[in-house]
């Protein structure tokens, strides 16, 4: 039996599942986030500090949309990913997504202990406004536990308070925090990760000053040079997992980088694997670089790059660096960059599309095979 969406509860029918969207952000409407943020850190930090346009992202047509699809703008003039019905028509019903992970975006504050605040609020705020059965009747919606990492020990307190939540997918952090993951400081976030058996991913994040991403050279200018820039350090974080030994002290630890791009991996194992061959004696791990890579960490496919000029270039690389392995389908809804499950498939070498349209995510956030049945739903494939 197939049930229409406006009953909100689920079909008792099932279909399998043929994409997960591992990369989509809700954003709670005006207001609504703040009573979740616990005192003092409500009064004396959010209250008091006032937020205003981060004008290094000069995206197309930011003025206008704000850097959002301008179709997402609710009709009650909230933002973009404000609206639960509203994404699940146009993610779900409409571009073919099965089941989509929840990476809610907030402000970065200098203090570890306000970012904690935050992110608890963002876990008690996602289970009330999107995972509650009202929202998450369909059974699509996964959210992701959010851990200030600059706060080992609350991030680990937060994960311990939802991991046995049904809907809550992953561990999200950030990577710009100092220093690099391979420090010990980290350890009880991975070791509540593995604990529990629950991924960690790690999204980009805006913040100001200090809080972004440095270059050696400093700060860049624009929003392309920061672009640019989050790959360099999503690259610094996978060398510092690897020969910092974080895989042999937690050898179940997974790790998911969200919109840093994919396209360096490649080299980037091949230089990681001539070191590593020359200096094997100085080192601690076990095996060769590239190995623990694409035995623990994965990567999302938006933003996809490739050589207009050429696109069979694309397959060549996604050949080569064993994309079907390491490569988890993303669309960034309800952003400007967002990827059509439609259109991306279509990029992919045929033998690589399951893998990396569901069967990763699958095995990746331990999601179920099938779900309740939609009818009207676009298949992507």
């Amino acid at each position: 039996m197939t049930v229409h969406t406006n009953e909100r509860v689920p079909a008792t029918e099932r279909v399998a599942v043929r994409v997960v969207d591992s990369d989509v952000h809700p954003v709670p409407r005006r207001g609504e986030l703040l009573e979740y943020i616990p005192e003092p850190w409500r009064s004396k930090y959010f209250l008091s500090h006032r937020v205003g346009e981060t004008i290094y992202y000069d995206a197309p047509d930011y003025a206008h949309s704000s850097a959002m699809r301008v179709d997402a703008f609710p009709a009650d003039g909230e933002f973009p990913g404000s609206d639960p019905d509203m994404a699940f028509r146009q993610l779900i019903m409409e571009a073919g997504s099965d089941i989509a992970i929840l990476e809610p975006a907030g402000r970065t504050a200098r203090l570890p202990e306000a970012n904690q605040a935050f992110a608890s609020a963002l876990n008690d705020w996602q289970a009330n406004h999107w995972l509650d059965d009202h929202n998450n009747w369909h059974q699509r919606w996964r959210g992701s536990i959010c851990a200030a990492i600059e706060h080992p020990q609350g991030a680990a307190a937060e994960i311990e308070k939802w991991a046995g939540h049904p809907y809550m997918a992953q561990i999200l952090i950030k990577a710009e925090p100092r220093p690099s993951w391979g420090h010990p400081q980290y350890d009880p976030i991975w070791a509540a990760a593995v604990k529990h058996d629950i991924t960690v991913s790690c999204h980009l994040a805006r913040g100001s000053f200090e809080t972004l991403p440095t270059p050696p050279v400093g700060f860049p200018s624009y929003n392309h040079d920061f672009m640019v820039t989050y790959s360099l350090l999503a690259a610094n974080q996978v060398m510092s997992l690897i020969f910092d030994g974080v895989f042999d002290r937690f050898p179940s630890l997974r790790i998911v980088f969200v919109e840093h791009a994919f396209t360096w991996v490649l080299p980037l194992m091949w230089r990681m694997d001539a070191i590593y061959a020359q200096r094997k004696s100085w080192m601690d791990i076990k095996r060769k670089p590239s190995e623990y890579l694409k035995e623990h960490i994965k990567f999302t496919t938006q933003p996809l790059d490739y050589c207009e000029e050429d696109k069979t270039q694309l397959k060549r690389v996604l050949e080569w660096m064993e994309a079907d392995k390491i490569l988890l389908y993303s669309s960034d809804y309800p952003h400007w960059t967002f990827d059509d499950p439609r259109w991306l498939v279509k990029h992919l070498p045929k033998h690589f599309r399951e893998q990396v349209m569901f069967r990763n995510g699958l095995e990746t956030y331990h999601l179920p095979e099938t779900v309740p049945a939609l009818e009207g739903q676009a298949r992507v494939f």
